[in-house]
């Protein structure tokens, strides 16, 4: 995503911003490491409900009232499961035939799938279906393995991915790498949805993504744009934060609102340098996001802005500022490839 960051009033002042940007940028990326110190005390154990906006408004008050059906599941788990399996799209259909917002293949709608709005019809392409199926059959699955020693739902999630048997022959989440894998990556997803109950910690890798960013000051605009020599090295917005992350070692999707579930989300009043911070034509919607910047501190950040612009410093603050995610290696691996 890139075009789109519309024409929203800057306030920046020309060249002299720029000057003074790269001064105390310096400063705060140092920063980084000294407020880090202060942040990480916080409380652990808190339900996990969802973080702002990080399922569609459509959806949101289902996954969670269903996230809560059974100790196995969470609200946030629950959305990470249906990002990883359709993106919510509840119009999804794979090739092996799955199909709607869960992805249940025909065999196991037809044993699993419950009519979750009370219709009368079990429909597997309705979200008010599927999703409440989605939380049943997990909840299903979690009471077939609850003797299994080891988290209860790892056990559920590898369940779900290789069978309770398997589970419960192996005593927990059995030596599959597939099984590994798919238990990993909805776990850690799983925060990217939940809303944080502690300060988060900044990653080692913020300063470098900031610096990458501000050595592509005053470069153009161009919608598309990854910075390649194709490219003319110029960026649209989502292609200068993956570029930035990637010089750090970190593999962002390509588009603004598949990074907003790159890592865990801080508040406007808890952003560190090197943050992500999104904007959105809908506030409630994480996948309406059409704009994306690298905070920088003091309300500010870099950004590449609109096409006939440059990469430059922006304030944050405006009508369309949606939220933040501190990128983490663990959370950019287990993004889906495609959504």
């Amino acid at each position: 995503m890139g075009e789109g960051w519309g024409v929203r009033k800057v306030w920046v002042i020309g060249g002299a911003a720029v000057g003074l940007g790269l001064s105390f940028v310096m400063l705060l990326v140092v920063g980084v490491y000294v407020v880090a110190g202060n942040l990480l005390n916080g409380v652990e154990g808190a339900t996990k409900n969802l973080a702002k906006g990080s399922v569609p408004a459509a959806y949101s008050a289902l996954v969670q009232k269903w996230g809560n059906l059974c100790p196995a599941i969470n609200p946030a788990l629950l959305a990470a499961q249906l990002y990883q399996e359709s993106g919510f799209n509840p119009r999804a259909q794979s090739a092996a035939a799955a199909q709607g917002i869960a992805q249940f293949i025909p065999g196991t709608w037809a044993t699993h799938g419950i009519d979750g709005n009370g219709d009368g019809v079990r429909d597997v392409w309705d979200p008010n279906d599927a999703i409440p199926s989605a939380a049943s059959y997990d909840c299903q699955l979690a009471s077939y393995v609850k003797d299994v020693p080891g988290n209860i739902s790892d056990n559920m999630l590898a369940a779900y991915n290789a069978g309770a048997y398997a589970v419960i022959k192996y005593k927990g989440v059995p030596p599959y790498a597939e099984t590994q894998n798919y238990v990993k990556t909805i776990t850690t997803l799983e925060d990217s949805f939940a809303a944080p109950v502690s300060r988060l910690s900044p990653t080692k890798q913020a300063a470098g993504a900031i610096t990458y960013a501000q050595n592509k000051l005053g470069t153009p605009y161009l919608w598309g744009g990854n910075g390649t020599a194709q490219d003319g090295g110029r960026f649209d917005c989502s292609g200068l934060t993956k570029a930035a992350y990637a010089s750090v070692g970190i593999t962002l999707p390509r588009v603004a609102n598949d990074q907003y579930n790159a890592g865990p989300h801080p508040s406007r009043n808890e952003l560190l340098p090197g943050d992500l911070v999104f904007f959105s034509t809908d506030l409630s919607n994480s996948r309406a996001i059409h704009h994306v910047g690298i905070y920088v501190g003091g309300g500010y950040m870099i950004d590449a802005p609109y096409t006939g612009a440059v990469i430059r410093f922006d304030p944050i603050d405006s009508a369309d500022y949606f939220g933040a995610t501190r990128v983490t290696e663990d959370g950019a691996k287990a993004l889906p490839t495609t959504v």
